[in-house]
């Protein structure tokens, strides 16, 4: 069989199969039914999010509509980041959540992930299900399905839910007050909350790239091009800057001096502000093949 499902869930051109309406149609009413195998006292509950491309609306309706018509009860959270949306799916004990979108490729590309109720990813035997009625279907006459649409006040009040725990429970005890920082939002999802989420927390935020159009998403800006928050993190005199991929899953840095900060240098922050506080569980930090040695010594000389 032919795998449309990667690590990041399935991506291609928006418009184009696998993602076109009539798929994600598809995608939405099979991951209903193998929910609903599991589930047979009542409806599955999926919760949905996307990123600013212009393609994302219309897919998200299109999966909503497909898992709506196979019985599941859908809320959607609008435009958010995929950790919201992994949040969302734990914290309301939803049985699945799905992400439209595309991470840090440009506007043309969309994506889809789907998260089990844990946040986690969903797990590779029901991505395989949803493959096969994916291709199964491209052989079968297309099916009415009724039109489907998206409770903005809804999508409002979850995005605000994600906004309080961020702020009132990861944030409880972090003061921003009399910093300075520049957070680049890469056209993307997070081009309202992380402005928000950073001034509650008492930061003075200047914000680059938060006004997306739906083409401009991760344009020359973002995680993958950090030279203007670099340098306007010198022009402004900021004590750091945050730049963010189109859906707010990734993020890197820039010190003071406006040097950039890559992945390794943010664990070695990381494991040392919580081993300082003695929250390192068990003194131990996980990376990828992708870490550098020079990590891996560092992390060693502190223990």
């Amino acid at each position: 069989m032919k795998r449309l499902f990667g690590t990041d869930g399935i991506r291609g051109e928006a418009g184009r199969f696998p993602l076109d309406r009539a798929t994600l149609q598809v995608i939405g009413a099979s991951l209903t039914a193998r929910l609903r195998d599991r589930l047979p006292d009542r409806a599955p509950v999926i919760v949905t999010g996307r990123d600013t491309r212009e393609s994302g609306e219309w897919l998200e309706q299109s999966l909503l509509e497909g898992a709506r018509s196979a019985g599941a009860s859908c809320l959607s959270a609008g435009v958010i980041t995929t950790p919201g949306v992994a949040f969302l799916a734990r914290a309301l004990s939803a049985d699945a959540g799905v992400v439209i979108t595309a991470s840090h490729n440009p506007y043309q590309d969309n994506g889809v992930k789907i998260f089990s109720p844990s946040g986690k990813k969903l797990e590779d035997s029901i991505e395989r299900l949803i493959e096969g009625d994916i291709l199964a279907a491209q052989l079968a006459p297309p099916q009415d399905v009724a039109s489907s649409t998206i409770d903005q006040d809804e999508a409002q009040h979850l995005r605000g839910r994600y906004l309080d725990f961020l702020d009132q429970e990861i944030g409880h005890d972090l003061s921003l007050h009399n910093l300075t920082m520049v957070i680049d939002c890469a056209n993307g999802a997070a081009f309202e909350l992380a402005p928000a989420l950073f001034r509650r927390l008492g930061a003075r935020v200047i914000a680059l790239n938060y006004q997306p159009d739906g083409r401009n998403i991760n344009r020359g800006c973002g995680s993958l091009y950090t030279e203007k928050l670099q340098q306007t993190v010198v022009d402004q005199k900021a004590d750091f800057g945050v730049a963010f991929d189109g859906d707010a899953d990734r993020a890197l840095f820039a010190d003071s001096s406006g040097r950039f900060v890559d992945g390794d240098g943010a664990m070695w922050v990381l494991a040392n502000h919580l081993h300082t506080r003695g929250e390192l569980q068990n003194g131990i930090v996980v990376g990828t093949v992708m870490s550098n040695i020079g990590l891996e010594i560092a992390l060693r000389s502190r223990g």
